[in-house]
């Protein structure tokens, strides 16, 4: 028995000592936030500190100071988010999770982000790239003296920052987040290759009921889609995706090998599983903006009771744990660069990327601005000819010229590396070398498809833009620092405490040759001059508006007069919100912070209530059909998580899609180009025309109750057999995942912040799902990244709140600290003078050598 004691003693023991080790370890991977820090590096002190909001203020004596500090503490902050980042941009995620991310690896290589970036970094004027220098020295110092213990997720995937040479972060790779900004924001050729794809099997007329132009125009494209890609047999013989999506014992090879990379442990295999989710979502939904967008609008002193404007944003975005954004504010007197360039005053506060050393959205003590994406056609895809007779050839207006073949080395975690040859043609790199599905659907051995992207210019000036725009006094010098911005171009709303308010579309839009019948909305024969872009619509000709009426709103619709003379794109979003938002606005006289405020917290969806009459009137034969009719009655389209009204809508037109679309175009087909892209102006259409093609064989009333039946089905398996406990909520949380581990079970409830919410993907709050996720449906994943209303009374009662907390330490209370206001839309102060700090840091310079 004296054995027994002894081991149970020991086991007590060293569970004691494990637990002190861990809660050491915990305590030692916070933040230092109060005190002195000695930083090598600085020219002067710099006091860091936080607000009862939680909002970090570097306040700084010279603008490189600044930077350096802004760098400094997203490192303490985000060390784990910067690396990821820094390892998604080059390319290098393979390095530490094996095969799962090869294809994003390969994509990001194809794409050149890097070598763009560097290319772009050396055009910057010198005090851009000093102040990128600076911040990027931040960081690095940080890592060089670190006052904290590394957060868990180095630990878990035995990474050290900045991988094997150390390259924590440099200046180059600012730029290089700045282009992974317009990669997400600023593209349409998912919706090119989608048209493509679909052609095979529809006739154009078809296609443009499946994905019809912006409500009230024409096809933006006169040629005859499906006859020329006929004509020019750009197909594959035998279509992967008209027949069947990748094998069940394929995807499970790509998990083993994916597995095998990281270890034989669950946890390893969660992870891999996890990457290689995320991995093929990410190069699936590259290149397309449906369904990314945004909400801003301004008031005019004329419609507000204090008679000064007003202001709201919310950019809606991924989410993730941690968010995107990092609040916090900066202010430094004006200084000189090297070579005596003068530096203007810094002072503003507002969300700061993790990546970049300023302000992207917020307000100097003058002025005020917020974003929603423009989404101009910015990228063309190309069908580039092979030469028969020699395969490093394609074909170009004046003949057979090579293919730009380089070479890159992808190192992969317990495997040999992986040597890709990237091609480029004239417009730009081959992306079908990079993606799976053009191989699916291209006959690759007679055409490649190359990617024209305006971020890729080496003239793309967007941190410049951002460096300038933390210096303004009023609406004209906001603007005129953004006529350097670039990609993705931007609907900028702003204000000043003069009483001016603004509209105005910043970035880069290419101009197309009148000849164009393809306009960019599909890939267009690559060796034909007129399909080349002939120039850059000026800055002073983007779509703008001085608020003459009052207010302006944009939320991704179409912002262009239908007089306006160029042509931007035909692929807007959908104006529900814009519509919506506008009613909401006209509905007051005059308006304060607290109805900005009630439109931020809006949930009516007016594309609920377009398709609603179809659903009520549907008769299925459903035992639970009566019962879901019930909770139907009296709905209008608010999509409250507490009712049960919202989730029988969604479920319903998922399987309205599935049932008419499916048939139509194949199963594989469909899978690949649904999800965010949910096809409900088509499914408009075809109810409103009572379209017995696409209902065939039945009718579009048997269609839309067949719907019914399957949906209740779904939702009987998933949530019981009484309709009246269905919540919409409990389909629809808000959830942030945290990469990697968002996919690792026995890790996810302590990394993803998930909350109830309210909305869909066409009300103001939005709370757009992804219905063609298997795992997940419903689940808002894409909403509003922050919330901010500006009141220019007094500049001193801005609010703001974003859906995680300021840390990414996931130990810290300030992880997730924001969630639950966040989801009750509810508010933070947002102060450059706050009446108290509740931390306050001083980064002290390093003594010099002696």
């Amino acid at each position: 028995m004296a054995w027994m004691k002894r081991t149970a003693v020991g086991l007590v023991v060293a569970a004691l000592l494990a637990g002190t080790g861990a809660a050491v370890y915990v305590q030692r991977s916070f933040a230092t936030l109060d005190g002195k820090l000695v930083v090598k590096g600085l020219r002067q002190a710099v006091q860091v500190q936080r607000d009862g909001a939680d909002v970090t203020h570097i306040r700084a004596q010279s603008p490189q100071d600044a930077w350096f500090a802004m760098g400094y503490v997203h490192a303490q902050e985000r060390t784990w988010q910067l690396e990821f980042n820094r390892r998604v941009m080059h390319g290098e995620l393979s390095e530490v999770f094996g095969p799962a991310t090869l294809e994003t690896d390969k994509l990001m290589r194809t794409l050149d982000i890097m070598g763009t970036a560097k290319r772009q970094y050396a055009g910057l004027p010198l005090y851009a790239r000093e102040a990128l220098q600076a911040y990027s020295q931040g960081i690095r110092a940080f890592h060089q003296n670190r006052p904290q213990a590394l957060p868990p997720e180095f630990h878990i995937l035995g990474v050290q920052p900045g991988g094997a040479a150390g390259a924590v972060w440099e200046p180059e790779d600012s730029v290089g987040w700045a282009l992974m900004m317009a990669l997400d924001l600023g593209g349409n050729w998912g919706n090119e290759f989608a048209r493509l794809s679909i052609a095979k099997t529809l006739d154009t007329e078809r296609l443009w009921q499946l994905m019809p132009p912006y409500p009230g125009e024409r096809p933006a494209a006169s040629a005859d889609l499906a006859a020329l890609y006929r004509q020019l047999g750009v197909y594959r013989a035998t279509d992967a995706n008209a027949s069947a999506a990748p094998s069940a014992a394929t995807a499970s090879a790509d998990r083993e090998a994916a597995s095998a990379a990281l270890g034989d442990g669950p946890l390893s295999r969660q992870i891999s599983a996890g990457m290689l989710a995320w991995a093929d979502e990410l190069t699936r939904n590259a290149g397309t903006n449906e369904g990314k967008g945004s909400n801003n609008w301004v008031l005019a002193g004329t419609r507000t009771v204090s008679g000064k404007p007003l202001l709201a944003n919310d950019p809606h975005l991924g989410l993730s744990a941690p968010a995107i954004w990092y609040f916090a504010g900066l202010q430094a007197p004006a200084g000189q660069a090297s070579d005596g360039t003068p530096m203007g005053a810094i002072d503003a506060v507002g969300a700061t990327l993790p990546g970049m050393p300023f302000v992207v959205l917020g307000r100097t003590d003058k002025v005020a601005w917020g974003f929603t994406n423009t989404g101009p056609d910015v990228q063309d895809l190309y069908l580039e000819q092979i030469n028969p007779a020699d395969a490093s050839q394609y074909r170009t207006p004046e003949g057979w010229a090579p293919f730009t073949v380089r070479d890159e080395t992808i190192r992969v975690k317990g495997q040999a590396d992986v040597a890709l040859k990237v091609r480029s043609t004239r417009h730009g790199p081959v992306l079908s070398d990079a993606q799976k599905s053009h191989a699916d659907v291209l006959d690759l051995g007679k055409y490649v498809l190359a990617l024209r992207w305006s971020a890729l210019d080496a003239d793309n000036q967007t941190v410049l833009a951002g460096l300038q725009t933390n210096q303004a006094k009023s609406v004209d010098a906001l603007f005129a620092a953004l006529s350097h911005y670039h990609s993705p171009m931007q609907n900028v709303v702003a204000a000043d405490d003069q009483g001016n308010i603004r509209f105005k579309a910043a970035g880069r839009a290419p101009v197309r040759d009148p000849a164009n019948d393809i306009r960019g909305v599909a890939p267009s024969p690559g060796w034909d001059a007129r399909y080349d872009w002939k120039g850059w619509l000026p800055y002073d000709q983007t779509p703008e508006d001085n608020g003459a009426r009052g207010w302006i709103a944009t939320a991704n619709q179409r912002v262009t007069a239908p007089d306006y003379p160029h042509y931007l794109t035909q692929d807007w979003a959908l104006p529900y919100r814009y519509e919506r938002i506008a009613q909401l606005i006209e509905a007051t006289d005059k308006h304060d912070a607290a109805s900005m405020q009630a439109i931020h917290r809006d949930v009516t969806s007016l594309a609920t209530r377009k398709l609603l009459p179809y659903l009520q009137q549907a008769k299925s034969s459903h035992p639970l059909a009566a019962a879901a009719q019930e909770q139907l009655q009296g709905f209008d389209g608010v999509m409250d998580a507490g009712k049960a009204a919202p989730l029988v809508f969604a479920a319903w037109t998922d399987e309205l899609a599935r049932g008419l679309i499916v048939p139509r175009i194949g199963e594989a087909r469909f899978t690949a180009t649904y999800g965010k892209r949910d096809y409900r102006a088509a499914l408009e259409g075809i109810l409103e025309r009572n379209d017995s093609w696409w209902c065939q064989p039945s009718s579009c009333t048997e269609q839309s109750a067949a719907a019914l039946g399957r949906a209740l089905d779904r939702l009987q398996v998933a949530y019981g057999a009484d309709p009246a406990q269905w919540r919409w909520g409990a389909a629809h949380p808000a959830l942030s995942v945290h990469r990697p581990f968002g996919n690792v079970p026995a890790l996810a409830r302590f990394f993803d912040v998930s909350e109830p919410s309210h909305g869909d993907s066409y009300t103001v709050n939005v709370g757009q799902y992804n219905a063609g996720e298997a795992k997940g449906p419903f689940v808002n994943r894409h909403a509003a990244s922050l919330r901010a209303v500006y009141d220019l009374a007094d500049l001193e009662q801005s609010r703001f709140i974003y859906q995680t907390g300021q840390s990414g330490l996931v130990f810290s209370p300030r992880y997730r600290d924001m969630s639950s206001t966040w989801a009750q839309t509810g508010y933070r102060a947002l102060q450059r003078q706050p009446a108290r700090w509740a931390h306050e840091l001083t980064l002290a310079p390093a003594p010099a050598a002696q």
